[in-house]
């Protein structure tokens, strides 16, 4: 099966990035505006904000290995949201999926009504984000939703996702108009699957699917294909509607206005207070000229045109990073 990728980018700046991808490329602003991505998993729906032209933190209650952006561990209605222009929530979507057995639905959590109430608390309190969106399921109870098409992205899956927002935002329509038909990317290989889909009948062809290079199998089957959040990233970035907040706990001063001088690059940033902060941090943030850091605080290279963000220097870093992760809490400073 051939599968097409997302080539359209709408109101794309001079140099080819969407708006807001170079620190003055959209009204003026000295860094691309940050985005916190709650319940991140392994980072699908970040990878499409950030290709957008989002800065983008993760935040998940258990690990995530395979995240490629500034991590935090913690509790999605207790992480701290100051410091940053746009939250994300990705909600699990189990108790609203079809796929989950009826008497089996009312075992997983809803999230939706408490985690929308946190953030539209946020967004009306004084210096917090001005736009917060929430993804999950058809099914799903979201205030007003739009939905979004794999098929309409030309995508090798179906998928389709709500986004509700306070701000408007523009789905897609349905084109299910391909003779082939589209990759089923859930439960385990070569699962039955409903009529009219084809099985994944491996990582690689589900990753193709997906437009995704770096997950493992059971993050693909609960993951947000990128293209989706780019297509209302570019959306949120040319409405004007984001408002630039002030530095948060998670946020160095010094990161959030870099100077001219030192061509857009950031000092890797750190936890500020991070005896009263929740969560834990991890990584650092991507400069206004597009550019990372690793642990240790050297510059990364430059994102490839296609794949993601390296994540470390060196294979001495990379070695530290497993380490680190794998070490017993007690051992951990």
């Amino acid at each position: 099966m051939t599968v097409s990728t997302l080539t359209v980018v709408p109101e794309a700046s001079a140099s080819g990035a969407a708006p807001c991808a170079e620190p003055t490329s959209c009204r003026g602003l000295w860094r691309r505006p940050r985005l916190l991505d709650l319940c991140c998993g392994a980072g699908g729906a970040s990878a499409g904000y950030h290709a957008a032209g989002f800065d983008v933190t993760g935040v998940d209650i258990v690990v995530q290995p395979d995240y490629p952006f500034a991590f935090i561990q913690a509790d999605a209605l207790t992480v701290d949201l100051a410091g940053f222009d746009v939250v994300a929530a990705s909600p699990p979507c189990q108790r609203w999926c079809a796929a989950t057995p009826a008497g089996r639905r009312a075992e997983h959590p809803d999230l939706i009504a408490p985690i929308r109430a946190r953030l539209r608390e946020a967004v009306a309190a004084p210096g917090g984000p001005s736009i917060y969106v929430i993804e999950n399921v058809p099914g799903a109870p979201l205030a007003n939703p739009v939905t979004v098409c794999g098929d309409a992205l030309r995508l090798g899956v179906r998928r389709h996702r709500l986004f509700e927002s306070n701000v408007p935002l523009a789905g897609t329509a349905c084109w299910h108009d391909r003779p082939a038909p589209p990759v089923a990317v859930y439960g385990t290989y070569n699962q039955r699957t409903p009529r009219q889909t084809e099985a994944a009948t491996s990582t690689d062809q589900a990753r193709a699917a997906m437009g995704v290079d770096w997950m493992p199998w059971p993050a693909l089957t609960q993951a947000i294909p990128p293209a989706y959040t780019f297509w209302l990233g570019v959306q949120l970035l040319a409405s004007g509607h984001v408002r630039l907040a002030e530095s948060g706990p998670y946020v160095t001063g010094a990161a959030a206005l870099p100077s001219p001088a030192d061509d857009g690059q950031v000092a890797s940033v750190t936890l500020v207070d991070g005896e009263t902060s929740p969560g834990r941090w991890r990584g650092s943030v991507t400069g206004a000229g597009g550019l990372r850091h690793c642990r240790c605080g050297r510059p990364l290279p430059a994102r490839p045109a296609t794949g993601r963000w390296p994540r470390y220097c060196s294979h001495a870093c990379r070695q530290a990073a497993y380490r680190d992760r794998h070490r017993t809490p007690e051992r951990r400073p």
